[in-house]
This record gives structure tokens, sequence and C-alpha cells, in this order.
């Protein structure tokens, strides 16, 4: 891809990078127009414009002799417009999606009304970890949403239509996808371009630094052991590892131990989705 790559061929390939394009203010109906010519249109910088779209592209892009080519003014422009696209379109279409399969699934089922306060959890959070950027390390709550999509697909009641879970699982895979690009700008763009600024020139970037990158989960399914269970039961209930540990007459340790193994094989992180968890497989009841 260069500035003279005709831009419709561009998105007809890779369709993923329309809503990139949508935070520079292009839209759909580019004709036969080029990179170039769209970048002129716009009053855009071209290089700097290609280098987003080869980062979001290939994880081994580096953009090198490119950075020069553009200012810190353009890569906050960029960054302020992903967090707005973020909380007001790409978070709230996973709820739009979510909230149907709900509708038409039955919005009195138990399940499903779990499912939805833990999407409502992680929709609080990541508008409060955007509307808040900082020079910082903080992650984004990648462990709701990792938790969200791991239920549909692995604990979720067959009998749901499987169309609209995957419209739901869809729209989580497409949001994840974007913030991983996210991050890689943040770390190839974002963060080389911060070595060239004075320190006013860094507290302009100041709010529009986003998290670190999603951590790997291992989702390979097991069934949980008897201790297993018991400790995540007590977990489920509001009880602190040491408190486990005294109630089971075990050390510190092993609950720590014990703990590990149960997110390892439920691919389950939070305490509110190993209720789901722990409801679903009648370990509890409410």
């Amino acid at each position: 891809m260069n500035r003279y790559s005709v831009m419709a061929d561009v998105l007809a390939e890779h369709n993923e990078l329309i809503p990139v394009l949508n935070r520079f203010g292009i839209r759909l109906g580019v004709g036969d127009r080029t990179i170039l010519e769209l970048c002129d249109e716009h009053t855009l910088n071209p290089d700097f414009i290609l280098t987003v779209l080869n980062v979001y592209l290939d994880e081994s892009y580096l953009p090198g002799a490119s950075l020069p080519l553009f200012d810190a003014e353009a890569i906050a422009d960029y960054f302020q417009h992903t967090v707005e696209n973020y909380i007001h379109e790409l978070v709230p279409n996973i709820g739009k999606h979510l909230n149907a399969f709900i509708a038409i699934s039955g919005s009195e089922n138990e399940e499903l009304g779990i499912l939805n306060d833990l999407f409502l959890k992680f929709r609080e959070r990541m508008t409060e970890h955007l509307r808040n950027l900082a020079l910082s390390d903080d992650d984004f709550p990648y462990e709701l949403l990792h938790d969200l999509k791991n239920i549909l697909i692995k604990h979720l009641s067959k009998e749901f239509n499987q169309n609209l879970i995957y419209a739901v699982i869809f729209s989580i895979h497409s949001f994840e996808k974007d913030l991983a690009a996210h991050n890689r700008l943040r770390e190839k763009v974002l963060r080389p371009k911060l070595d060239e600024l004075d320190p006013s020139g860094i507290r302009y970037l100041h709010h529009v630094i986003s998290g670190e990158h999603a951590p790997h989960h291992n989702r390979h399914a097991h069934q949980l052991t008897n201790r297993e269970e018991e400790i995540l039961r007590l977990i489920v209930k509001g009880y602190l590892n040491k408190e486990i540990a005294v109630k089971l007459n075990i050390s510190h340790n092993t609950v720590l131990t014990h703990r590990k193994n149960i997110i390892s094989k439920t691919g389950i992180k939070t305490v509110s989705g190993l209720t789901f968890y722990a409801i679903r497989n009648g370990l509890i009841s409410m």
C-alpha cells in the first residue's frame, strides 16, 4: 500500500480499515480516488495515514523513516477521535447486539441477566478509562471483555440462537482487534514521537494515551476438581484468599494455586464472570 493506491481497492480487501478511516473524516463513497487524492481533499498528511493503516494491518510493521514526516498534533487528533469512536460507537455496538440477543432469547432469563450485568460493568469501566486517559500503563478492562466473550463461547446454554450469539462475539472480536492495533500505534508511533517532544508537548498529548497489550489467556476448558469447586463457591460469596485458607484449613499459597487453576480451566478472571459460571453449572443458586 502506498499513496497512489486506490482507496476503494484497499477497503475492499481490508474492510476492518473502514472505521479507522472514519476517524480521519473519510467516509465510504471514496470513488476511484487514491490515498493521496483523499488526503489532499481532507487536508490530511498522507505519510501519517499510511503509517496508521500499515501499523493496523501488519503487526511487524515499523514506521521508521516515516515518523519525522508528520507532527504530534496529527497523532493527538487521531487518538482523540479513536477514544470518541470507542465510547460512542464500538462499545455501544457490542451492547446493541447483546441487547438484541437478550430481547429475542428471553429478557427474564437468569443467565442472560448476569451476562448483561457483566457487559454493563465492562462498559462503565471502559468508558471511565477512556475518559480519564493519562500517561500511564493502566490496562484496559480486558478481563471483563474476555469473560464476556468466553462465556458466550464456552458456558452459555446451547439452545440459544447461535447466529445472534455470533453477532455479539463478532462485535467483541472486532473491538479486541481494534484495541490491539491501537496499542501497536501507541508503542510504535506515539511513544517514539513523545521522545522528540519537550515537556509542554508531552502535556499536550497527555490525555490521549491508552493501555497496554491485552494479555493472552488459556482457553482450554477442563473439569474443576471438588476442591476447586469448593473454593470457587467461596470466591463468589466474597471470601478473600486468606479467609478461604483459614476456613478450609489450607495454606494461603494452596488457595492461590487452586485459584490459578480455576482461572485456567474456566478462562474467567473476574468474580462476576465466575459467578455466572458457578450458577450456570449448578455450583451455587441465586
